[in-house]
C-alpha cells in the first residue's frame, strides 16, 4: 500500500507595522523576558526618532516577525538589528518581508544604505543577507547577557560578520 502525500498551501497575507509594547505578551518565541523587556526599552527611543521597531503580522495581527532600525548607532546608516522570525515560519519567505520593510523605513529618512551584524556560527541568515544583496565588510566581537530558563544570567560572546547594503 502506498502513501499519498498531500500538500497544502497556505497564503499568509502579512501585514509590516509599528511593534507596541502590547505585542511582546505574544513574542515569547523571540527570546526570553530579559530580552522582551531590552525591546520593550527602545519603545522610549523610537518616540525620539532613535529607531524604528517593527513587526510583521499574519491574518490574526499576531507578530510573527519582529526587528529594529536603529539611526544612531552609526551616522548616515541605518542599522537593523534583533531581527528574529518564528521559528516555526523561518524559511518561508517572512525575514524578507522584515529585511525589507526595515530598509524601506531605512530610505524614508533618506539614508542610501543599510547594515547588521550576523553571528557567525548562524549560515542560514547570513545565506538570507546575502541573497538580499547584503556583503560582508569587517568581523567584530560582540557580546550580551542572556537570561537561562532558570532565570540566571549568562554572557553570551560571539564574533559577527558585519554586512552592508546599498539601498540607491
Amino acid at each position: 500500500m502506498s502513501e499519498v502525500l498531500q500538500v497544502i498551501s497556505v497564503a499568509l497575507g502579512l501585514t509590516v507595522r509599528d511593534l507596541v509594547h502590547a505585542d511582546l505578551a505574544s513574542c515569547g518565541w523571540a527570546g526570553s523576558a530579559r530580552h522582551l523587556d531590552v525591546v520593550a526599552a527602545q519603545f522610549d527611543r523610537r518616540r525620539h526618532g532613535d529607531v524604528d521597531y517593527l513587526a510583521v503580522c499574519a491574518r490574526a495581527d499576531i507578530p510573527i516577525a519582529m526587528g529594529g532600525v536603529d539611526y544612531r548607532a552609526k551616522g548616515g546608516v541605518g542599522t537593523l538589528w534583533q531581527l528574529a522570525v518564528h521559528p516555526a515560519l523561518q524559511s518561508c519567505g517572512v525575514g524578507t518581508v522584515l529585511i525589507e520593510a526595515a530598509e524601506q523605513r531605512v530610505k524614508n529618512r533618506g539614508l542610501r544604505q543599510a547594515e547588521l551584524g550576523v553571528e557567525e556560527d548562524n549560515p542560514r541568515a547570513r545565506a538570507l543577507y546575502e541573497r538580499l544583496g547584503y556583503r560582508a565588510y569587517d568581523r567584530r566581537p560582540d557580546a550580551w547577557d542572556e537570561q537561562a530558563p532558570d532565570g540566571t544570567l549568562r554572557r553570551h560572546e560571539t564574533m559577527c560578520t558585519m554586512m552592508r547594503k546599498d539601498l540607491s
